[in-house]
C-alpha cells in the first residue's frame, strides 16, 4: 500500500513553502488510496521551537489534511538511530576536520553549496573524534524522480564521505531520514526539491542498510521575491487557515482550481507540476 508522508521540522509556524509540500504529499496519498503520516523532525534541538509542533499539527487539522496513525517525533527514536549506526560501523570512521579546516582543503563545492570532504581522516583509523563519517564509494547512484526525471549522482566524487553522527552530539539528517522511513514503511516521498541532491546520499545509505528505496517526487521550492526558499530564516510568514491558501498551493503546484480538497483530489495530477527546481510564489 502507499505510504506517504509529511516530515516538518519545528522550527517555526507552517508556512506557505512547508504547506505546498504538506499538500503535494497529502494528495498524492490520499489519490492512490493510501495512508498519510506525520513526522515531526525535531532531531536538532537548538532550532527547535517550544509549542511550534503543535501549531504545525493545529494547521494541517484546520485545513483538512488529517494523517494516519500517531504523530512519530524524532527526539523519541534515537534508539533506532543507534542501532543503524552500529550496523554501518564498518563502513565509517573518526573525522577530527573542523568546517575551516575541510573549506581550507577542499577542491571544489557540492551540489547543495557544501565543501566536497576531501577524505583528509580516511585512512587515520582513530578511536574517537569530532564526528563520524561514511566511507563512500565510486558507485553511481541513479534514481527516477516522479517530476524531476532521471537522476545520478557519485556521492564520492560530488559529496565525498558525509558525516552521520554530528561534532555536537546529534545524528545527521541523512541517517535518521533513511532510519525512519524504513521502519515507518514509506514508500513514496513528496517533498521539496532543496532535497533532492541529498537523495542519493539516502539511497546509498538504503543499500548499506538493506532496507527498501521508496519512490521519490520533488517539487519546486517556493522562492520570494529575493530568489530565496521561503523559510523562517528568509522571514517567511504564517499561513492563514484557510481554503484560500491551499488554493494558492494547488495553482504553484500546476493543478487546477478547486472549491475544496474533495475536488482538489479528484483533479490531482502529478504531471502537471513544473519540472523547475524553484518556483516564485506569486501573491
Amino acid at each position: 500500500m502507499y505510504t506517504g508522508r509529511f516530515a516538518p521540522s519545528p522550527t517555526g509556524p507552517l508556512h506557505m513553502g512547508s504547506l505546498i509540500a504538506a499538500a503535494a504529499s497529502w494528495l498524492d496519498a490520499r489519490a492512490a488510496g493510501g495512508r498519510w503520516l506525520v513526522r515531526i523532525e525535531d532531531l536538532d534541538r537548538p532550532r527547535s521551537v517550544p509549542g511550534a509542533a503543535d501549531e504545525i499539527l493545529r494547521a494541517l487539522e484546520r485545513l483538512g489534511l488529517g494523517w494516519d496513525g500517531e504523530v512519530v517525533y524524532q527526539s523519541q527514536r534515537e534508539s533506532l538511530y543507534r542501532e543503524a549506526l552500529d550496523k554501518l560501523r564498518p563502513h565509517t570512521y573518526w573525522c577530527d576536520c573542523t568546517r575551516r579546516e575541510i573549506a581550507d582543503s577542499s577542491l571544489a563545492l557540492a551540489t547543495d553549496g557544501a565543501h566536497i570532504y576531501p577524505g583528509t581522516c580516511r585512512a587515520r583509523g582513530a578511536r574517537a573524534g569530532r564526528a563520524l563519517r561514511i566511507r563512500t564509494d565510486r558507485q553511481e547512484i541513479r534514481f527516477d524522480d516522479r517530476v524531476q526525471g532521471a537522476q545520478s549522482q557519485l556521492v564520492e566524487r560530488d559529496i565525498g564521505d558525509f558525516v552521520l553522527y554530528r561534532a555536537d552530539g546529534l545524528y545527521a539528517y541523512q541517517l535518521a531520514v533513511v532510519v525512519d522511513d524504513a521502519a515507518q514503511g514509506i514508500t513514496d516521498v513528496v517533498r521539496g526539491a532543496d532535497l533532492l541532491d541529498s537523495t542519493p546520499r539516502q539511497i546509498y545509505l538504503q543499500r548499506l542498510l538493506g532496507v527498501p528505496t521508496p519512490r521519490y517526487l520533488h517539487v519546486p521550492v517556493a522562492v520570494n521575491a529575493a530568489g530565496e526558499k521561503l523559510s523562517k530564516q528568509t522571514g517567511a510568514a504564517p499561513i492563514e487557515l484557510s481554503f484560500q491558501t491551499v488554493r494558492k498551493a494547488l495553482r504553484f503546484l500546476g493543478q487546477p482550481d478547486a472549491a475544496n480538497l474533495d475536488e482538489a483530489l479528484r483533479n490531482w495530477n502529478s504531471a502537471l507540476i513544473s519540472r523547475r527546481r524553484a518556483l516564485a510564489l506569486r501573491p
